[in-house]
């Protein structure tokens, strides 16, 4: 007989919002990975429980080497719960590994539902949650940042990002950038914790507003692309938006390209708009200028 996995939501601030299951599985499993082993132990005295099992550390340094002992654990009837500092596992934190390791052995994968940054901050940022698309962390490397968010700079879902805080300033003034410095988002600030802070207004402002620091957990929820359809693009913002590509280091030609992929229009009508636009930006002639 083979084991269970047990996927366990952990309160992302408010211990009050542990799950009701979540003592009786850290009491019950015979083995709790946990992304921080010291997080672990005041969650399990916050909640007054004595886990029995053997406790390993499970997190992104050693997740890759760790999975197969996990696996091996469950294989051989081992009921394997995992947890990470906040929030579900394997969402921007360890855990699709270990998944995907269970699934590929037969093993039965289930879940204590818990609380999620992505849902809470979604459900207070006052924009559209009927349909929205996950994005995790933007890269680092501002190249790749703007990068990433040129690709779903036409996305019509809500848009939700986790951001560390030193880097929010930035992200945001990218965001400006590339969705419009009009474009409606929220900063979710230590969402369910003592200074809890939802910050809400266009992207330009928000980033102006981050520019002077500010601390926690981030989570930003993004409006989607309007519902404007590209036909109702004129030349002028077609060649704008090359552009910004151009300065951000793309050759034209694959800026147009970008461009007619992220817009569903022809390539050739993005190229002629920049032909035109080029054609009509060179000085006229001078009275009496031989050609040749």
């Amino acid at each position: 007989m083979t084991g269970t996995l047990v996927l366990a939501g952990t309160p992302i601030g408010e211990i009050a919002d542990a799950p009701p299951r979540l003592a009786a599985e850290l009491a019950a499993a015979d083995v709790i990975a946990a992304e921080d082993t010291r997080r672990l132990r005041r969650l399990t005295q916050a909640l007054e429980v004595q886990p029995a099992g053997r406790i390993v550390s499970y997190f992104e340094g050693n997740e890759a080497a760790r999975t197969p002992e996990l696996a091996d654990a469950l294989a051989g009837g081992a009921r394997v719960l995992l947890v990470t500092d906040a929030g579900m596992p394997s969402v921007s934190d360890p855990g699709y590994r270990l998944v995907a390791a269970a699934v590929e052995r037969g093993v039965k994968v289930t879940a204590v539902p818990g609380p999620s940054a992505v849902l809470t901050a979604l459900a207070v940022s006052g924009l559209p949650v009927d349909r929205f698309c996950f994005e995790g962390f933007p890269p680092r490397k501002a190249g790749e940042r703007l990068s990433r968010l040129r690709e779903v700079a036409g996305e019509r879902r809500t848009l939700v990002y986790f951001e560390a805080p030193h880097r929010l300033d930035d992200t945001l003034a990218a965001m400006a950038e590339v969705f419009g410095a009009e474009r409606r988002a929220a900063v979710c600030r230590e969402l369910t914790k003592t200074y809890e802070e939802v910050k809400r207004g266009p992207l330009g402002e928000l980033a102006q507003w981050a520019a002077e620091g500010v601390r926690g957990e981030i989570t930003i929820v993004v409006e989607g692309a309007p519902e404007a359809g590209p036909q109702e693009l004129g030349p002028e913002e077609l060649v704008r938006r090359v552009r910004v590509r151009e300065e951000a280091g793309e050759r034209r030609k694959e800026a147009i390209a970008a461009v007619a992929a992220e817009l569903g229009l022809p390539k050739r009508q993005v190229f002629d708009a920049v032909v035109a636009a080029k054609n009509a930006a060179r000085p006229e002639p001078t009275h009496g200028q031989v050609n040749g």
